[in-house]
């Protein structure tokens, strides 16, 4: 073997071992990044002062829509408290469709009964509607919540044959509703894992306006980034919707007021240019 075929062999010799390095060392990266993902337990967090409650996703969601459904009613901070301690009690914050030994036709997430006037099974499965339900009957029967205990408010809405029990989870409510209101920013926190596929920007928007029709929403045209106008309060409310809503619509980030929530970062940070809009990016 001539000197030059050495060379050659040489050289592929030390190509295939840098193949070998690089193929290695992506296959650990994803190893890597497949056990992180792994290790993940998604969930979201209010943090109110030293108070810190924990959701699933689905909850936190749910929380933000009866919170969402509060605001279009223009009712204040103080309903959206009541309504979400309700759910907690009734449903753990979930559109269950089953009832108990007390109720057999509740359903939903207020178990509502369609037996005592509350809508028919279909409309009391609709979360939007339920919550609008039991706004309906709140502000009929209890003119002045804001003065009242949860429990009392809620009791008197509901009419349940365990009263006292909305009262566990008054600081729940307030939490979330302090962050999903606006009045505490930044306050919500989700811990979730990457999206499995691309957001859905034309169904996010479509169900932040029917929980707040009077949310305005800009999608981009690759329809990964979402300009929502809104200023003080009601920004610090709409950017931890979108926080609260991230798993199911695939947000990636979402932006306000200087601060900047990031899903690969699991939690937030200062961020520029967030002024007078919402901004949120979705998964492409």
């Amino acid at each position: 073997m001539n000197r030059r075929s050495r060379r050659r062999r040489r050289a592929l010799g030390v190509l295939v071992l840098c193949l070998a390095v690089v193929a290695g060392g992506a296959w650990a990266a994803t190893r890597f990044i497949d056990s992180s993902e792994i290790m993940v337990r998604e969930h979201c967090t209010a943090i109110v002062g030293s108070d810190s409650f924990r959701l699933a996703p689905d909850q936190a969601a749910h929380a933000a829509l009866i919170s969402a459904v509060s605001m279009d009613r223009g009712l204040p901070a103080r309903a959206a408290s009541i309504g979400i301690a309700t759910a907690v009690q009734e449903s753990k914050l979930r559109n269950i469709d089953y009832g108990d030994r007390a109720g057999p036709d509740s359903r939903g997430l207020f178990q509502q009964r369609p037996s005592q006037g509350w809508g028919s099974e279909a409309q009391i499965m609709d979360p939007v509607y339920a919550a609008n339900r039991f706004y309906q009957e709140l502000e009929l029967l209890v003119p002045d919540f804001e003065d009242l205990d949860i429990t009392v408010a809620a009791q008197t809405v509901q009419r349940s044959a365990f009263p006292d029990a909305y009262a566990d989870h008054e600081p729940e409510g307030r939490a979330y509703a302090s962050a999903l209101t606006g009045h505490s920013p930044a306050a919500l926190n989700c811990v979730l894992k990457s999206p499995d596929g691309p957001g859905d920007a034309q169904a996010m928007t479509a169900a932040l306006q029917r929980q707040l029709s009077s949310a305005e929403a800009q999608v981009s045209d690759d329809g990964r980034t979402v300009l929502i106008p809104a200023s003080g309060s009601r920004g610090w409310a709409l950017v931890q919707w979108a926080v609260a809503n991230a798993q199911q619509f695939g947000v990636t980030s979402a932006s306000f007021g200087g601060q900047g929530w990031v899903r690969a970062d699991h939690g937030w940070a200062p961020a520029t240019g967030t002024e007078g809009a919402v901004t949120v990016t979705l998964a492409g």
